[in-house]
């Protein structure tokens, strides 16, 4: 792990003779030039990451009512200033070797572009719908025709400035907007009204499609844009299947298999999302067992109690032979399938 190297230990090394003199100081700067290992996450992180959450729900989801009465010129004016403002700020982080910042404002800067593009169909006479007092955050909420172009313009935009600011969070948002855009391409093909039904399914083979996608990304470019395109794929995929609902035993049974699934998949792309997401499906399942098939029984929670160790037993087991257990998973796996397979990560 090189980011537990320090100078003191390349001094030892070239007291031991396994390095020359000179040699340490040169390993060290090329160490620390290089970007932060995947997984070494540090709560400044966390700092980035939650404060720029904070502004994409500002400017997002919780834009109130007050906002859409300052005027559409007003409006445009806030909002390309957002972005330019964020894009600029990002640039000049990136130039000072703070990639994480950089990408995290820079993701915000594409997250606000649905508003611009807002203000802009409504100055220039292009807003589709009947209602040009529609509030925008409607768009997170309800599912439109109209809001097509505002999600065609984050992808476009998303996809531009993954050019100039390559970091992987910057998938989010252009995950979200197409996550989005299906929705509404779908309300064309079902017709309104568009029922829950119908969005659970697009959402869930929407979120398949996701995921497989990003598989064929993963482990195939230098930056880990995988990561944040199976957290969006499993929310789409995930929370489609989890409102579906079913009157059969089977069918709830084939759910929890289901979750199971995710969490071997887990093991075998070793990606921890995919665990938080099939544990999250399995403990629905056996909450449902709990209070509708085993209310009367008096073992049942024992039981689930002792599995629960069991599972904490075996995560501990396959946090110290991580390595060991994917491969000995990939072998079990036909040749073809294995090459299709992100390679794994040291």
């Amino acid at each position: 792990m090189t980011d537990r190297i320090d100078a003191k230990d390349l001094a030892r090394a070239v007291q031991a003779g396994i390095l020359q003199p000179g040699q340490d100081q040169a390993l060290l700067a090329f160490l620390h030039s290089q970007q932060p290992i995947r997984g070494n996450f540090q709560l400044a992180h966390v700092a980035f990451y939650f404060g720029a959450l904070l502004i994409m729900g500002a400017m997002g989801w919780l834009l109130t009512e007050a906002w859409m009465r300052v005027g559409d010129w007003a409006l445009l004016a806030i909002a390309t200033t957002y972005v330019a403002l964020l894009t600029l700020f990002a640039l000049s982080l990136q130039g000072r070797g703070q990639p994480i910042a950089a990408g995290v404002l820079a993701a915000v800067a594409v997250s606000i572009v649905p508003l611009v593009v807002f203000a802009i169909q409504r100055l220039a006479g292009w807003w589709p719908l009947d209602d040009r007092q529609t509030d925008y955050h409607q768009y997170f909420t309800y599912v439109q025709g109209g809001w097509l172009l505002m999600e065609a313009a984050t992808v476009v935009a998303g996809l531009l400035m993954l050019r100039l600011i390559p970091y992987p969070f910057i998938v989010m948002p252009i995950a979200v907007a197409l996550w989005f855009m299906s929705m509404d391409l779908s309300e064309w093909v079902y017709g309104s009204p568009f029922t829950w039904d119908q969005r659970r399914t697009v959402s869930l083979w929407f979120g398949f499609g996701l995921l497989l996608a990003f598989l064929v990304v993963d482990g195939r470019t230098r930056e880990d844009y995988a990561r944040w395109g199976y957290l969006a794929g499993l929310a789409a995929f995930w929370g489609g299947l989890t409102m579906m609902e079913s009157d059969s035993e089977l069918g709830k049974a084939l759910y929890c298999l289901i979750n199971l699934g995710l969490m071997g998949m887990a093991v075998l792309l070793r990606r921890p999302v995919f665990m938080v997401f099939g544990a999250l499906g399995v403990a629905a399942y056996l909450g449902y067992l709990s209070y509708e098939v085993f209310a009367e029984s008096l073992m049942f929670p024992v039981v689930v109690t002792l599995i629960g160790l069991g599972v904490i037993g075996l995560g501990l087991g396959y946090q110290k032979r991580r390595e060991q257990l994917s491969r000995a998973a990939r072998n079990w796996l036909p040749g073809w399938l294995k090459a299709a397979l992100p390679a794994l990560r040291e």
